[in-house]
């Protein structure tokens, strides 16, 4: 079968196999699907079968599919939600993971500037990627969920930041004025959307629900481009781009009547989720070169040695960020649930490796710890949730805002 043919044939297959799979496993364990979409992207790419081979078309979907995820990321988070406690705890955790992360990839990186991607790379956390967990956990609105997304915010927004200011170009002055000029722009979106009186534009939503013009759909999609085209434009990441664009539609949105939201976000979660952050994940498993870790046993060493950096840098310093009153067991949940990251793993590492900064092995080894973080560290943490006394039935801290509706 042709190359092409059979990765548009394939690569949906496999978005259909997954879920199916996580339904039927789920009955057993609670596996997130993103662990089916890369074990199965694995299955069939060059490292195993064979079936569907990297190519720039499916590299192209699958950065579709990564905006995606971040905007949804920055779509789903309620600030208003995390603000006190849970944000300036999750704030200091990562500051700390940061410097705890390039003290100690300095003693295993060849330079300074590669410590610096990596340990860039180990203050992340999928928030994306927790999301839909959470979600069908039902642990998004609790206490503990709260505290999960507020590190998970920090720990995509903090390195998106760290990644525009010491890695674009390596100007840090010129890149914080860049930064800053796309915040005001950023801001001034912000601001608008939040006026309020946008009655307008909630009218065509409202009258292009069920037509074919389906204008929500269509803006949010203007929206997340444009913010990408300037990031881009800028030399920032897109990555930020995509966060700032589910910020700002959030915002945007929030005016419209509470059904005609509902139905807008169900129609963005099944964009996002049904089509192209699958893709993502896929492609993920298809470009990992498991023959070049394998081969090279420094490589295969660093593996386990980052994953157990990402417990210590991300994880513990993420632990911070728990609730009042946590258990022992909500405390270890939380610190895997912060130190699950791949996304910017992914991105971050791939900035390296084209620069020439970080030794493609290296990178192999930590994008392989990313993904077994997000193999392991979910499963586990629900388990331990769940064995947890009190569960979710905690009310919110008394400086935390609960969530309404």
């Amino acid at each position: 079968m042709n190359a092409s043919i059979a990765t548009i044939v394939i690569v949906p297959v496999l978005a259909v196999v997954a879920p199916v799979l996580a339904r039927i496993v789920g009955r057993v364990a609670a596996i997130p699907l993103v662990v089916f979409e890369i074990v199965l992207g694995l299955l069939v790419g060059p490292s195993l079968l064979g079936w569907v081979p990297e190519s720039g078309g499916l590299a192209a979907f699958a950065n579709i599919g990564l905006a995606f995820l971040f905007f949804m990321a920055g779509n789903e988070i309620d600030f208003s939600a995390i603000r006190g406690r849970p944000l300036r705890r999750a704030s200091l955790g990562w500051l700390v993971s940061l410097v705890a992360g390039v003290l100690l990839a300095a003693v295993l990186a060849p330079s300074f500037i590669a410590a610096v991607y990596i340990g860039i790379a180990l203050t992340s956390t999928a928030l994306g990627t927790l999301m839909p967990v959470l979600r069908d956990a039902g642990e998004l609105r609790t206490p503990f969920g709260l505290a999960v997304t507020a590190v998970g915010a920090v720990g995509e927004f903090g390195p998106l930041l760290a990644i525009s200011l010491f890695l674009s170009g390596r100007r840090p002055v010129t890149a914080a004025l860049v930064l800053v000029g796309f915040a005001v722009v950023s801001a001034a979106a912000i601001w608008f959307a939040s006026r309020g009186g946008h009655r307008g534009f909630h009218r065509l939503v409202r009258a292009t629900l069920h037509t074919s013009g389906q204008f929500a759909v269509r803006f949010v999609v203007l929206v997340i481009a444009a913010l990408i085209g300037l990031s881009l434009a800028l030399g920032l990441d897109m990555l930020l781009g995509a966060f700032a664009a589910g910020v700002v539609c959030r915002i945007l949105l929030s005016g419209a009547d509470e059904p005609d939201r509902k139905l807008v976000d169900g129609k963005l979660e099944a964009v996002a989720f049904g089509v192209f952050v699958p893709i993502f994940f896929i492609n993920t498993g298809v470009g990992f070169d498991l023959g070049a870790l394998l081969a090279d046993p420094r490589s295969l060493l660093l593996l386990p040695i980052f994953l157990v950096l990402l417990l210590i840098v991300r994880g513990l310093p993420g632990s911070l960020a728990a609730p009042r009153g946590s258990t022992l067991a909500d405390r270890a949940s939380l610190t895997l649930f912060s130190a699950t990251g791949l996304p910017i793993i992914v991105a971050v590492m791939s900035i390296g490796v084209e620069d020439g900064d970080v030794p493609s092995g290296t990178a192999t080894a930590l994008v392989g710890a990313g993904m077994l973080s997000v193999l392991l560290f979910p499963l586990l943490a629900l388990l331990l949730r769940r064995g947890s006394s009190d569960g979710g039935a905690r009310p919110a801290d008394h400086d935390e805002v609960p969530i309404v509706g």
